[in-house]
């Protein structure tokens, strides 16, 4: 057999019970189902959420002006380190302003759930300084602060540098969905 001889042969071989298709019949072609949705993972992260919400903060404990810092276990200093200094790329942005405290939860919980389907590592979320509060002091500040420690996509969060919300906003770096 020449190399022509084979190649034919491994074709024919290749395309086994395949079978002509006549020119008057109609295909049906459809289409692939889209991706599924994760809504039972969002139900479950709302779960959690509004079970933290049962574990009340106490906002007394975090003083105006005072910044947050949070790395999760194993995760090295140098990581917040480059955080703080604002060394990672923000991918995205959420404004609590406004916002009371089971609004702010569900935004933030919605928010992160975005991200990770956006796959954003590294984002800020704004919570207020507090200024604009009765007690003239940051109400969600320490809400954030909590929701966000218990949070186990959560690798690692700090207050953010002056020019991108100074004590009032944090950067949130998250783990990679890998």
């Amino acid at each position: 057999m020449s190399a022509s001889d084979d190649d034919r042969q491994a074709f024919l071989t290749a395309m086994g019970d395949v079978r002509r298709h006549r020119s008057g019949t109609r295909l049906s072609v459809q289409r692939p189902a889209p991706p599924p949705i994760a809504r039972s993972a969002e139900a479950d992260a709302r779960a959690v959420m509004a079970e933290l919400l049962a574990d009340p903060v106490n906002i007394d404990d975090l003083e105006y002006g005072e910044t947050l810092s949070y790395r999760a276990e194993g995760v090295q200093e140098g990581v917040l380190r480059r955080l703080r200094r604002g060394h990672y790329r923000i991918d995205g942005q959420l404004d609590l302003h406004g916002y009371n405290r089971n609004q702010a939860r569900l935004a933030i919980t919605d928010f992160l759930a975005e991200c990770h389907a956006r796959t954003w590592r590294c984002v800020r979320i704004v919570h207020g300084k507090g200024n604009g509060s009765p007690n003239s002091g940051p109400v969600l500040k320490a809400h954030v602060d909590s929701w966000l420690r218990r949070r186990k996509d959560v690798v690692a969060f700090c207050s953010a540098r002056p020019t991108d919300g100074g004590t009032g906003a944090a950067y949130v770096l998250l783990r990679c969905a890998n």
